[in-house]
């Protein structure tokens, strides 16, 4: 018989075999016997394995989606935030009270002299004038000096010509402050009289007695006390601002701050 012929007859009987051998697996599962059991179980074994890993390819496939669809969302909120904030510092100004908020953008800032600068990208055209404030959400950053059309230039806290009004804690002592020419968060209030005691921890805030800055706004906490040449006392502060980390700022304008100065300057001159 030729090769063909046996080796088609071959895979006929080997056809046959499988079907009988599904049929007769098949007559015992449907049995409720032992040996139906015995077949589901010899059947199923290697079945829910695969099914198992199935599943499990299918569950890694579904994760993987699920966090390129997380990371999708969470870019889009990202953007989202960066484009508020963006849209928060472009706009030009705001008014509270009597005083003119404008966010500004540090341009440059030095922090390594004893005669720290700082220039902001808003200037004249956005509002800002020669001895307006600068401030953060973490205290007071500096004074404008100089204005441009679109750009101003301030000294900040870290000069030693820059002294600010303030009070210990939201009824205490005022006596003035100033950057105590080492540390980028240190500094000093000085002219506290020998007598007044000031706690390690205590607040201390703007007292709004000048005509710059607004009353209340948190500088730093006390670290501790001593006195200036055995004349008067001086109390160290730790500043919660940190000048290192800054890139956006508040400029704040008095609006009434030539009628304020006028008024000080006329009461002084009558003082005399």
């Amino acid at each position: 018989m030729p090769k063909g012929q046996n080796r088609k007859k071959g895979i006929i009987s080997a056809a046959i075999f499988i079907i009988l051998e599904v049929a007769a697996l098949n007559m015992l599962s449907c049995t409720n016997g032992l040996q139906g059991i015995w077949v589901k179980r010899l059947v199923y074994r290697p079945l829910s394995v695969l099914w198992r890993g199935g599943e499990s390819v299918r569950g890694y496939f579904l994760l993987k989606g699920q966090n390129e669809r997380l990371a999708a969302e969470n870019f889009a909120l990202s953007e989202q935030l960066r484009k508020a904030v963006q849209s928060s510092q472009a706009s030009t100004q705001f008014r509270r009270d009597n005083m003119l908020h404008i966010p500004a953008r540090i341009v440059r800032m030095s922090r390594n002299s004893q005669h720290n600068y700082i220039i902001l990208d808003k200037g004249a055209a956005d509002g800002v004038a020669p001895f307006s404030g600068v401030i953060s959400d973490k205290g007071v950053v500096g004074i404008i000096d100089v204005v441009d059309e679109h750009y101003s230039y301030g000294l900040t806290l870290m000069n030693s010509a820059v002294q600010v009004s303030a009070r210990l804690g939201r009824e205490g002592l005022v006596a003035p402050l100033s950057w105590d020419g080492m540390h980028s968060d240190g500094a000093l209030l000085t002219s506290v009289p020998l007598h007044y005691e000031a706690c390690p921890g205590d607040t201390v805030y703007t007292s709004g007695y000048s005509s710059i800055f607004p009353s209340d706004i948190a500088l730093g906490t006390v670290q501790s006390s001593g006195t200036n040449h055995g004349a008067m006392g001086e109390v160290r502060l730790k500043l919660f601002q940190d000048f290192s980390l800054l890139k956006y700022v508040t400029i704040v304008r008095n609006l009434d701050k030539q009628v304020i100065d006028s008024l000080s300057a006329h009461g002084e001159g009558a003082l005399k």
